[in-house]
């Protein structure tokens, strides 16, 4: 009988918003006696670090509605084009381990770009002041600003126009997948711990992957309403549910990485960025 039950939630076609309530964090609580976990090794340990590729990196400026954005970019070694990356920061800004995602996508192959959206309050200082800066601006304006990396990734020598993804943790999170449902020519978009977009959902062309940890009850209590929502308007969804994990496991500077997570959610999120 319990799994007819989650046989028929997982069908039903009825809800229209994101779970908030008890109800969502019921479902949630049953869809995680399904959950299982095939993690191996730790990832991005400090000698993987040492062995891979130097990929050229600098920083570049462009214009969000007459607002200069800096952005940290790493580029991938060899000629022609390649696929790019706009990478979104959690709410502690432009930080020493985003630049270090963005490295490991060009040692993969990719021009990785990384937004600073605290560039119009003068850009990221500290965690603290970041993260109150970024509660400042509307959710609209970040987003804009996003869009406004993606028009120049388009005119960047050496980027494969047709692919351009996006991928966010957190805070980005969130973005990534509001990014996917105003811009149609996204290519992919991947969605670290982040919350579904209430609207817009109709309008996403892009495949959506998302990583989610266990114990982040309130955004992964969603990926049910947000896998039937996509289905319903034609959209490709992919979720995974990283066990014993809580929001942030991927972060090798906070208090909850988790290195079997983060390894397992990298290779998958690398092989859905390269398709």
């Amino acid at each position: 009988m319990l799994v007819a039950f989650i046989q028929n939630i997982s069908n039903r076609r009825v809800r229209r918003k994101p779970m908030n309530s008890a109800a969502g964090v019921l479902c949630y609580l049953i869809l995680l006696l399904f959950t299982g976990s095939n993690g191996s090794a730790a990832a991005f340990t400090s000698r993987q670090r040492a062995q891979e590729a130097n990929p050229d990196k600098e920083i570049v400026n462009y214009d969000s509605g007459g607002e200069n954005i800096r952005a940290f970019l790493a580029m991938p070694q060899g000629e022609g084009n390649h696929p790019a990356v706009i990478v979104i920061h959690d709410n502690q800004g432009l930080n020493d381990g985003i630049r270090q995602v963005a490295r490991q996508l060009a040692t993969a192959g990719f021009v990785a770009m990384v937004p600073d959206l605290v560039s119009r309050a003068g850009g990221t200082k500290t965690p603290r002041q970041a993260e109150g800066v970024l509660a400042s601006l509307s959710p609209e304006q970040s987003v804009d600003d996003l869009r406004a990396g993606f028009a120049f990734l388009e005119k960047y020598p050496g980027v494969d126009t047709s692919k351009i993804s996006s991928i966010g943790f957190g805070w980005g999170g969130w973005r990534s997948f509001k990014l996917a449902a105003t811009l149609p020519k996204l290519y992919h978009a991947v969605v670290f711990y982040g919350a579904t977009p209430v609207d817009g959902l109709e309008n996403v062309h892009a495949s959506v992957l998302a990583n989610y940890a266990q114990y982040d009850f309130f955004d992964t209590g969603n990926s049910i309403w947000t896998e039937d929502t996509m289905k319903q308007f034609g959209g490709k969804f992919l979720y995974y549910i990283y066990p014993k994990t809580f929001r942030g496991f991927f972060s090798t500077d906070g208090p909850y990485y988790d290195a079997e997570a983060a390894k397992l959610a990298w290779s998958r999120t690398l092989e859905f960025l390269h398709s």
